[in-house]
């Protein structure tokens, strides 16, 4: 009682509570992150050549769900060898080595999980310069990319094989790199 008899004096005084007021600059700072792994399982790739088919026509090996993905705006992922040729290093054979261009690289959807909003590259020769082989305008949250990875057939390799290395092995180091789009 005593308290609404002291507020309305005051507003018959004329006495007015006042309410003060300020701001806060409130920013929401999205940075660029972005993430991309080789399945453990998968981190090595062997195309075998067995028979007479597989020397004419080449050899294939799909790796399903082979890059997972992370990225918080657009993309685009790129792949690269560490050199120009694939290299035998145990003792050279007399023929050289083998051009890495031989080899194609072709992007798909995973099987799990699959980046759908991307646009897959058609396949791409493998190179020591970058070649891109996925891209996309959204941002993707582990979203799995399939690859294809297919060596040269019409008898490429025929004078590749060295005597007394069973099998013969010619290697590089592929890298695939994410940036942000």
């Amino acid at each position: 009682m005593k308290k609404l008899f002291i507020a309305s004096l005051m507003m018959l005084c004329g006495i007015a509570v006042q309410a003060q007021t300020d701001n806060v600059v409130l920013n929401v700072k999205l940075n660029p992150i972005q993430t991309l792994i080789v399945k453990t399982d998968q981190k090595t790739v062997d195309l075998n050549y067995i028979d007479r088919t597989d020397y004419l026509n080449g050899v294939s090996e799909t790796q399903n769900n082979h890059l997972n993905v992370f990225s918080t705006g657009g993309f685009e992922v790129k792949v690269k060898s560490d050199g120009s040729e694939l290299v035998n290093k145990a003792t050279a054979g007399p023929n050289g080595n083998i051009d890495v261009a031989t080899v194609k690289i072709t992007a798909l959807a995973g099987t799990q999980d699959p980046l759908v909003t991307a646009t897959y590259n058609p396949s791409v020769a493998l190179s020591a310069t970058e070649n891109t082989i996925v891209s996309s305008t959204k941002g993707a949250v582990d979203r799995n990319i399939g690859v294809t990875y297919e060596a040269a057939g019409a008898n490429a390799y025929i004078d590749k094989y060295v005597a007394n290395q069973t099998p013969t092995v010619f290697t590089t180091n592929v890298t695939y790199t994410i940036y942000a789009k």
